[in-house]
Order: structure tokens, then C-alpha cells, then sequence
């Protein structure tokens, strides 16, 4: 691919560089184009150079990487890249970059805004209604033969009247609330600060916030004082009638303890998109009726990668035509 474009007056300009950790498979999955024509894009995956050697031998003088959540991005690569300016990720955490090098830095980082919050949305409440009716264990027993066999299955619960607490009411967070009150379900919620244009109860303390919640939904990131947050205490005081639905990272619940619970019945069900150990889980789940699991695919549809793709292109262009960058993260917040 070129590595230069011509400007209005004819003057040859380089074009900037661009560093993808990874191949973006955004871009490939719904077959949108990569930006060859605006970037140098660098792309270690076609050299036999390893990562870190790569960018000593091509990558210096890159100004910005694109990464993802499934690739750390951290100091020591950063300080092979002393030009290295902004740092663009298709993830809606932050938990796989080092923040605190980037503010030693000043190195900017733009996140994928709000593009993945819907159907993340989408899918929590699709795992919360599926614990609570048991849509996948009534599918697995009428598909065994059990249904003319050992007759009625199990009642579910409808969601109506339900208190879900949320943990970390961010634009994901929100948008669960939304779709639960809908339902008829008791929104309360736990986050960094409580929020003075929310109306829903604010809990200072996670494990308070459990104790007055028969599901607790997880939306929150994972970072040092979200790592195994919800944690046995937690999980008792939510009782054994209580559910936990993760979106957000598997680290920040406690995996060995819910599972410990869940075998034992003092915890009624989970709902499960991430791990702490992707794509490992623990095989203890696999015989639970009151699991459901998903392969950490919440934000995964042909339309947020439509929009991911338009953001990662739209950030770079602003960031190297000196605009506000669409999608920016408050570092000082984080």
C-alpha cells in the first residue's frame, strides 16, 4: 500500500502511521474496508518478527496503535514508540492498556464510546430473562424427551417486581435499566459516583446493594478495585434465590466462590458472558440448569462492528487533523 498522498496543490504528503496490534477482525467479519488509503497502517501478523521486535524494526515513529481488548498493550511497548501519541481500542474496557503510562505520557485513548452499549444491553437482559423463565433448561429438557416423560417442567419467575441491582451505571448500565423497567423490575444501583440526574436508588456499597437485590446485573470495568468485587460476602447476601448476570469482565466476580455457591444452592443462578480465564471456564458449570453461558459475544453484532469500524476510522482521522477526538477517555476519571 502506498505510504504517501498527494495533497489539493500536488504536494506529496506522507501519509500517517498506524499501528494495528492485531489484525482488526471488526473489519474483516463484516468485510469493511481497512483505511490503507488514509493511513500507513503497520501490521505485524504479516511479518515473522515478534510483537515487540516489530515495532523496534517498523513501528517508532507510529504516532498511534489500534489494539483490542484481547491484546495488553502496555509500558514496555509503549516506550519503544517515543512518537506514540494516541492509542485507539475497539473494546468497551480499558482493563488491557497501562492508564497510568498513558497519563505519564500523555498519551491520548479513544474507547468505543457508546457504540457497543444497546445490544450489550440486549443480551444482559436476554440472560436475566433466560435464568428467571429457564428458556435454555426448558429447551434442553423438551429437546431430552422429559417433557412426556417426567411431565410439567420446573416453574420460572417472571420479571416483574424484581429488584436488579446494577453495578456500574454507565451507558451500558443505563441502558439494562432501561429495558427493565419495562419489565416492571426495581432498579437500584452501584457506581463510582452517584449520578444527581438518576432517580434509582444509589448504594454506596456494593455488598449493601446486594442485600436489596434479587439479581445483580454487572456492567462495571475491571480494574484494580472492581477485581473480584463481588466477592462471597457479596454473593451470600444476595441469597440463594438471587442471580448474577456478567457483562462486564469475569475477573470482577470471585469464579471460584459463585461457583463453590451455585454447586451448593446458596446462590440461585448465574448468567454468564465473560470469564476470568477466556476462553477457559470452569467445567463445574456445565451441569447447572441455573447457568446459562455465552462465549463473551454481548457486543458482538454486524451492526456495532459496522459502527466500531466507523469510529476507529472517524477517531484517527480527527486525532491527525488536530479535532476533538469522537469517542475520548477521561483519564483523570479511570
Amino acid at each position: 500500500m502506498a505510504s504517501t498522498q498527494e495533497s489539493p496543490n500536488g504536494t506529496v504528503i506522507p501519509l500517517p502511521h498506524v499501528l494495528l496490534l492485531r489484525y482488526p477482525a471488526h473489519f474483516s467479519h463484516i468485510n469493511y474496508p481497512l483505511p490503507d488509503h488514509l493511513f500507513h497502517l503497520l501490521k505485524p501478523w504479516e511479518s515473522p518478527l515478534p510483537l515487540d521486535q516489530f515495532v523496534l524494526a517498523h513501528a517508532r515513529s507510529a504516532q498511534a496503535v489500534v489494539t483490542t481488548g484481547g491484546i495488553s498493550f502496555h509500558a514496555d511497548l509503549m516506550s519503544m514508540m517515543p512518537d506514540l501519541r494516541l492509542i485507539v481500542t475497539t473494546s468497551a474496557g480499558l482493563d488491557h492498556i497501562d492508564l497510568a503510562e498513558c497519563r505519564r505520557r500523555g498519551i491520548a485513548i479513544a474507547c468505543a464510546g457508546d457504540v457497543y452499549s444497546e445490544v450489550v444491553a440486549d443480551l444482559a437482559v436476554g440472560l436475566l430473562l433466560d435464568l428467571w423463565r429457564k428458556v435454555s433448561a426448558a429447551n434442553r429438557y423438551v429437546r431430552a424427551g422429559r417433557w412426556a416423560r417426567d411431565g410439567d417442567f420446573p416453574l420460572g419467575s417472571k420479571l416483574g417486581g424484581k429488584r436488579v441491582g446494577i453495578v456500574g451505571l454507565g451507558s451500558i448500565g443505563t441502558e439494562v435499566a432501561k429495558r427493565l423497567e419495562a419489565f416492571g423490575c426495581i432498579i437500584s444501583y452501584n457506581s463510582r459516583k452517584e449520578k444527581p440526574s438518576v432517580s434509582f436508588p444509589f448504594y454506596t456499597d456494593v455488598l449493601d446493594l446486594a442485600s436489596n437485590s434479587d439479581a445483580l446485573v454487572i456492567c462495571c470495568g475491571l480494574t484494580p478495585e472492581t477485581h473480584h468485587m463481588i466477592n462471597r460476602e457479596v454473593m451470600t447476601a444476595l441469597g440463594k434465590d438471587g442471580v448474577i448476570v456478567n457483562i462486564g469482565r469475569g475477573a470482577i466476580v470471585d469464579e471460584k466462590e459463585m461457583v463453590q455457591l451455585l454447586v451448593s444452592g446458596e446462590l440461585g443462578g448465574a448468567g454468564l458472558d465473560v470469564f476470568e480465564n477466556e476462553p477457559h471456564f470452569p467445567q463445574d458449570l456445565i451441569g447447572l440448569d441455573n447457568v446459562v453461558l455465552s462465549p463473551h459475544c454481548a457486543a458482538f453484532t454486524p451492526e456495532s462492528f459496522f459502527n466500531m469500524c466507523q469510529l476507529v476510522v472517524g477517531n484517527l482521522e480527527a486525532f491527525f487533523s488536530n479535532k476533538p477526538l469522537l469517542s475520548p477517555v477521561a483519564l483523570e476519571e479511570v
